[in-house]
């Protein structure tokens, strides 16, 4: 059992930095949202620690040391991490899991672009699918097929993310673009750095983009109804309010440098009740084929990191060679600070 404090802090973090997620967790079950809860105000304001701060390559040292201590059973002494500790005690939480997040975070501090697609989406595996990933386990789900879908939600979700905040990051300095993408609309990156504006360039990048979000949308609803049935309506609540932030994006020409896209809480409540609607056919409706189509190859070790045993052997060894990639990006910021 978690705190009650704790539990009531991890929900204030998630009401004020999370409204999507907030308005589809109170659609899970109760064993369920608790540890969800957890989960995401964990990651939440891990994000807002690397994010909201100049020193970001410390900040994710700070992470590195917190998350080394939540899994010896030790936690910080704060709600959150003392609640993402119980978690990790109470669902035997992989722990590649949540350091492929912490590796995301890393990309982040030092400012990494990306060339091409591919890459953005293994951006988006650590930052996001790794969260989907935790979200199954916590429901009782390791099966391949259905992790692979989760993850291709939290891609098709931060691909959305990345489409909407397009002018807000570029203000910032920050470009999650593929700039292979960019160069074939007649972008310059580092000129839209400079000075962020829309364009119709930027509008035909932010149109493959979404639609690669939205291939991927359409791909996660076939693992949806895998998960157990009272479980369904948040998720696919989750997935529903974030295609329609993609959706009001397009609406507003591709325009994500003078406009912020968001749904209000008349729209999140119609899209709750789709939501349940979608889940009550699941119920009835023979599982799609679509649910067994091979993971993204830049989601597939997440999907092997939350399996369980028999494969384990194996899978530690693949895992291996990401958590010494992990080792070697604290290494370079460590050198970073210090410098």
């Amino acid at each position: 059992m978690m705190h009650p404090g704790d539990m009531e802090a991890c929900r204030v973090a998630i009401r004020h930095g999370s409204k999507s997620f907030h308005a589809a967790s109170k659609l899970l079950p109760s064993r369920v949202r608790e540890p969800a809860l957890a989960l995401y105000a964990f990651c939440r304001l891990a994000d807002d620690a690397v994010d909201l701060v100049d020193q970001k390559s410390a900040a994710v040292l700070r992470l590195r040391d917190r998350l080394e201590a939540a899994y010896a059973g030790a936690p910080h002494d704060n709600p959150a991490d003392r609640a993402f500790a119980q978690m990790i005690r109470d669902y035997d939480m992989p722990r590649a899991l949540p350091e492929a997040l912490l590796e995301g975070f890393a990309w982040d501090a030092m400012e990494r672009r990306y060339d091409s697609v591919g890459e953005v989406r293994a951006y988006s595996a650590r930052v996001a699918a790794a969260v989907g990933a935790m979200m199954t386990v916590l429901m009782g789900v390791r099966d391949g097929d259905a992790l692979a879908r989760a993850c291709d939600l939290g891609v098709a979700m931060q691909l959305t993310n990345i489409a909407r905040d397009v002018g807000e990051d570029a203000r910032e300095g920050r470009l999650y673009l593929p700039q292979d993408w960019m160069r074939e609309a007649g972008m310059d990156p580092e000129a839209f750095l400079a000075n962020p504006q829309p364009s119709r360039p930027l509008a035909q990048v932010l149109h493959r983009l979404l639609g690669e979000a939205q291939r991927l949308y359409w791909r996660s609803e076939a693992g949806i109804g895998a998960l157990p049935l009272g479980c369904r309506p948040a998720i696919f609540a989750a997935r529903h309010i974030y295609g329609a932030i993609g959706h009001k994006v397009r609406a507003r020409d591709y325009d994500s440098v003078t406009y912020r896209a968001h749904t209000g809480t008349a729209e999140k409540l119609r899209l709750v009740g789709v939501s349940m609607l979608a889940a009550g056919a699941t119920a009835v409706m023979p599982r799609s084929a679509v649910l067994y189509g091979a993971a993204l190859p830049e989601t597939a070790f997440l999907v092997e990191a939350a399996q369980r045993a028999p494969q384990r052997q194996s899978v530690r060894f693949r895992l291996d060679d990401k958590l010494t990639n992990l080792a070697d990006l604290l290494l370079e910021l460590e050198a970073r600070d210090r410098a």
